[in-house]
């Protein structure tokens, strides 16, 4: 009972409080048509523009936390979808460099069998020249030679090949002078 008595106490001392919410107490109590005062047309006037104007004040607010937010949310998504484009840059360019590896790599090892392949085709194109001309210079014959023309004489060589016979001539041949 006496917390009551002192929030209605509290009550009729608040500032904030319009004077219509406030009771009125006399110091006879007891009495009813002394208790409640109805507030004039001039108070309830007041009041209207008072609940008006703080309806004001609160939609103001509430308008100016809406675009403070709106600007925040704003802001936040920005963000937000410049670090998703880095992620992706990111991630593209990691596929990129995979893939250009994977691709070096795969060339590298064609090369390195190509190359094999050269060098046996190669080494058989060797052997099988040498088969040959093993063959040709024993089976049939050729010849080779030099000469040389100085002003008096011819000096030359020849190395004819039959088979495994080896015949070399060198001989030098002197011309006749005319007076």
């Amino acid at each position: 009972q006496q917390r009551s008595e002192k929030n209605k106490e509290m009550k009729e001392k608040d500032p904030l409080t319009p004077p219509s919410a406030r009771k009125v107490s006399l110091p006879f109590p007891c009495h009813p048509s002394l208790q409640v005062k109805k507030p004039s047309d001039k108070q309830k006037r007041a009041t209207q523009i008072q609940a008006w104007w703080r309806g004001t004040l609160v939609r103001r607010t509430l308008l100016h936390a809406a675009l403070c937010a709106s600007i925040i949310q704003r802001w936040w998504r920005q963000v937000q979808a410049q670090l998703l484009e880095a992620r992706r840059r990111a991630a593209l360019e990691a596929y990129t460099r995979q893939k250009w590896a994977a691709v070096r790599l795969q060339s590298w090892f064609r090369m390195w069998r190509v190359r094999l392949r050269y060098l046996r085709l190669l080494q058989a194109t060797r052997i099988i020249q040498l088969y040959w001309r093993y063959h040709n210079c024993h089976t049939t014959g050729f010849f080779q030679g030099r000469y040389e023309l100085t002003a008096n004489q011819l000096e030359l060589e020849l190395e004819i090949f039959l088979g495994s016979q080896i015949c070399r001539i060198t001989e030098c041949i002197p011309f006749p002078i005319k007076h």
